[in-house]
């Protein structure tokens, strides 16, 4: 490939990078392994508020940049690795720049991965077609506590909103193979999460992981 037909190159000129010193804490922040990188930026956020959509970290560059592959690192070390699964969905807005970076940490690892966010309004499934796929479905953040802003599972379960979720995702021909969370509070040695299907009544006992329980941020 020529470089007429690739990506512009881009960069920071000598002059700007001159006008932008780092800061006092950018170096050590550097040295840091991604993992408590962005342990430190989900700290901060979190800092005096018992609930947030992470959005402040997860469209930060420092956060968008490593938040894919740590999800999808995650996930590994849990017994799903990229190959086990073939999507992954967003349960709520929050999600959706997570699901984006898996999407891109996929492919820089030449692995195609697609995307998609559950929606109450039609079509139910935004996204490429999830026929005859695995998925993960995901979160910022699932707790046991109920918070009135998150999808929490307290709420989840009372509303059978993550049931209606789970009977959309298999009535268009779908598996869900296990659902993620960034920040989890579910306090269990091998954390499910117990769902009915709206259709047949049939229950379901899904896997949950979590990056970081919420404890790990306090």
């Amino acid at each position: 490939m020529t470089e007429e037909n690739t990506f512009r190159k881009t960069g920071t000129s000598s002059a700007a990078a001159a006008a932008s010193p780092a800061s006092a804490d950018e170096t050590p922040f550097a040295l840091l392994d991604p993992r408590d990188q962005l342990k430190q930026l989900l700290r901060h956020e979190l800092e005096g508020r018992p609930f947030c959509e992470l959005s402040k970290v997860s469209f930060d560059h420092r956060g968008a940049a490593i938040l894919g592959h740590i999800l999808l690192d995650t996930l590994e070390e849990q017994g799903y690795s990229i190959d086990d699964f073939d999507a992954v969905g967003a349960l709520t807005a929050a999600a959706v720049p997570m699901v984006s970076a898996m999407i891109l940490a996929a492919a820089s690892r030449g692995v195609d991965l697609d995307g998609f966010v559950m929606d109450f309004v039609y079509p139910s499934i935004k996204g490429p077609s999830i026929k005859g796929k695995r998925v993960i479905l995901l979160d910022s953040w699932l707790s046991e506590k109920s918070y009135v802003q998150t999808s929490s599972l307290v709420t989840l379960r009372n509303g059978n909103e993550l049931s209606l979720d789970f009977g959309i995702v298999e009535r268009e021909g779908a598996k869900v193979v296990a659902i993620a969370s960034l920040i989890g509070g579910v306090d269990m040695d091998k954390p499910t999460v117990k769902v009915i299907d709206p259709v047949t009544d049939e229950t379901h006992e899904l896997p949950f992981v979590e990056v970081y329980h919420e404890s790990e941020l306090r």
